[in-house]
């Protein structure tokens, strides 16, 4: 019998996430199970939005259905489907449980459902038990009252996201899911205050000025705002203005004329000209030649630009989005940036969060990529070790997203040299991980430690023998975690190795 409390639920102003995990605690309870989700459909795969009894790492993880026979049977019909211990379908969850990680069970109870709302499919329903018997007739029977419940609770979730969108932005599509290679992962609630504030700010039309370290996902941010604004329908161009060669950098920002130089035999729009009616997103700003800035300027206060070899300026509209992770007020102190490009651009900025302070969320994004290299490398199964989560939670992340995406493709492709079968549960540990030891401060030698009668090279050296040694040390001899602490590439830091005669 169904619980009134659940019931209640969808009249109280709840977080989706609490009412959803709130549910599935219910059903688990209910049917006695020991792993229960409930995932959403979206495009080609299935999202999952809450579980009950799976490692964390789940909710970051994208299950294309194709690649999920079972899913893929739940989602082709109307009614509950049962998996009786023996099926040969494979068993997505499979060594995902979060008591038991790493354990297949090929002897357990399974059944799902398809969740509809308003007649389109929405999603489904997953429940694993341990013992063989535990999903039979009765059960069967009970479980589409739930899923109906499931949906009543989606679909409340759904109408307060679209009342809040209504009242903050005016109609537009801020709030909407970006799917694929855009795809926003993370639950920590400073991240989610900033995509929610970013949210509103993409309804404005203000330019937004993105600031955050390398890796940190200031792309995938940019691409939230525009589709988030009312000019999602339009071109998004991306610039990357640390690639851009001094020398052509104004006529790929502003284009030319026909004849304008040597070699221009047909007249060509600029990178600014495209995104017209769109949205132009400059990254790495910091980095954009002085000579241009006072041109940008002209296009952020006028919209207008000039064409290399032409006299008269041309109208655009764009709305600009940038990113930096460099420190732009210090720039315009130093008199590497326009004060007046700056206060243009940083209308509206926002600081991105860096992975290290995101918590748990960097389970969650070991869990999508975890997927994406199962799903790439033709693994049964790819999770992480105990010990593997808390190497990723106590690591600094000095790469953020990006490094972490590294690590995780590097060390699925270093499981498999090392001699693990596709069919088996392949699991992650620290080590496969190879997450060099957080470096602790080189102490200073006194001034007075360095020999007067020696030179600037000399002392140079000697200065980068000890700091390289001590880096050695800290990894524990690893010339690879060593060269990452340090920011440089691997082979350059043995060539450097034998030339300050600390190997041969």
């Amino acid at each position: 019998m169904i619980e009134i409390g659940l019931l209640a639920d969808l009249g109280v102003d709840l977080p989706q996430p609490i009412r959803l995990q709130r549910l599935l605690i219910a059903i688990r309870a209910q049917f006695g199970c020991q792993a229960i989700g409930l995932l959403r459909l979206d495009g080609d795969a299935l999202y999952p939005l809450a579980v009950e009894g799976l490692g964390e790492e789940v909710l970051g993880r994208r299950f294309v259905v194709s690649q999920h026979p079972r899913l893929a049977a739940i989602l082709s019909q109307r009614e509950p489907i049962r998996f009786e211990p023996g099926s040969p379908l494979p068993d997505p969850y499979d060594g995902l449980l979060a008591h038991r990680p790493g354990v297949a069970l090929p002897v357990h109870d399974c059944m799902g459902m398809r969740i509809d709302v308003e007649g389109a499919v929405w999603g489904a329903l997953t429940l694993d038990a341990f013992d063989g018997h535990s999903f039979a007739a009765p059960a069967i029977a009970t479980l589409p009252h739930y899923a109906l419940l499931a949906a009543a609770a989606a679909r409340t979730g759904q109408l307060e996201q679209n009342v809040r969108a209504l009242r903050q932005t005016a109609g537009t599509p801020a709030g909407e899911r970006l799917s694929g290679q855009h795809e926003l992962v993370g639950r920590h609630p400073q991240w989610l205050a900033m995509l929610h504030e970013l949210d509103i700010a993409a309804a404005s039309d203000l330019p937004v000025l993105l600031l955050g370290e390398t890796g940190s996902g200031k792309e995938l941010l940019a691409h939230r705002v525009h589709q988030g604004s009312p000019r999602h329908g339009k071109p998004l161009i991306q610039v990357n203005c640390a690639a851009l060669p001094e020398a052509l950098a104004e006529d790929e920002l502003f284009g030319h004329a026909k004849g304008a130089f040597s070699g221009a035999n047909t007249e060509r729009a600029g990178r600014i000209e495209a995104a017209h009616g769109g949205t132009l997103f400059l990254d790495e700003v910091g980095e954009l030649p002085l000579t241009l800035q006072a041109k940008l300027l002209r296009t952020l206060q006028n919209g207008e630009i000039q064409r290399l070899g032409e006299d008269r300026p041309r109208r655009v509209n764009v709305r600009i989005v940038s990113a930096t992770n460099r420190n732009l007020q210090q720039a315009v102190r130093d008199g590497r940036f326009r004060a007046d490009l700056y206060h243009r651009l940083s209308v509206y900025p926002v600081p991105v969060l860096p992975l290290r302070e995101r918590g748990n969320d960097v389970l969650l994004l070991a869990g999508r990529f975890l997927e994406i290299n199962r799903a790439r490398l033709g693994l049964r199964s790819l999770r992480l070790t105990p010990d593997a989560e808390l190497a990723l939670l106590g690591y600094d992340w000095p790469g953020n997203v990006r490094e972490l995406e590294h690590v995780v493709s590097r060390a699925a492709i270093r499981l498999l040299g090392r001699g693990t079968a596709h069919h088996e549960l392949a699991a992650l540990d620290a080590a496969t991980l190879d997450l060099a030891p957080l470096p602790s401060p080189v102490p200073q030698a006194p001034a007075q430690a360095v020999p007067s009668s020696r030179g600037w090279h000399d002392t140079v050296e000697d200065f980068e023998r000890s700091l390289l040694q001590a880096r050695l040390e800290q990894a524990g001899g690893n010339w690879a975690a060593a060269a990452r602490s340090l920011g440089i590439d691997a082979s350059n830091l043995h060539k450097l190795a034998r030339r300050l005669g600390l190997k041969t």
